[in-house]
């Protein structure tokens, strides 16, 4: 029975150390993990799609490459990150904010493979009917 005993704490403590191994991996990729679902499951992709196919693309195009130039003007460094060879400042920043972009298109893909779509969220007041009493107390008498 005390075998018993010892074997359930031992799992108790090895699912608390799985639980803080876990908390920590989330807090380590929760920018990440935060941009993922922000694309994933508060964005409509149906009109985004829609959107980007008659233009929106170019813009979006203009903001990952100036969105790159600003990083590479505000730390300016080439990175060392793949091992073999140096890429030049500008060029990985490039890099980055173009896969930030693809993980965001991906998130939308896959929404639309899903068939998931957020739902409509409408953030303008009912219009007022005219010629109705608005009870402001005018005293139109």
């Amino acid at each position: 029975m005390t075998q018993l005993f010892q074997t359930l704490w031992q799992l108790v403590q090895v699912l608390f150390d799985l639980a803080i191994e876990l908390l920590a991996l989330g807090l380590h990729w929760s920018l990440l993990l935060f941009w993922v679902a922000w694309w994933l499951l508060a964005v409509n992709w149906k009109r985004g799609w829609s959107n980007l196919a008659h233009g929106a693309w170019m813009p979006l195009v203009l903001i990952v490459v100036m969105a790159a130039y600003v990083w590479s003007q505000i730390v300016p460094s080439d990175c060392g990150c793949l091992g073999f060879t140096t890429v030049p400042n500008f060029y990985w920043q490039l890099g980055a904010t173009s896969l930030l972009t693809a993980v965001a298109l991906i998130c939308g893909w896959l929404q639309d493979v899903l068939g998931w779509t957020p739902p409509e969220l409408n953030l303008n007041p009912p219009a007022e009917a005219h010629g109705h009493d608005h009870g402001h107390g005018h005293g139109h008498h």
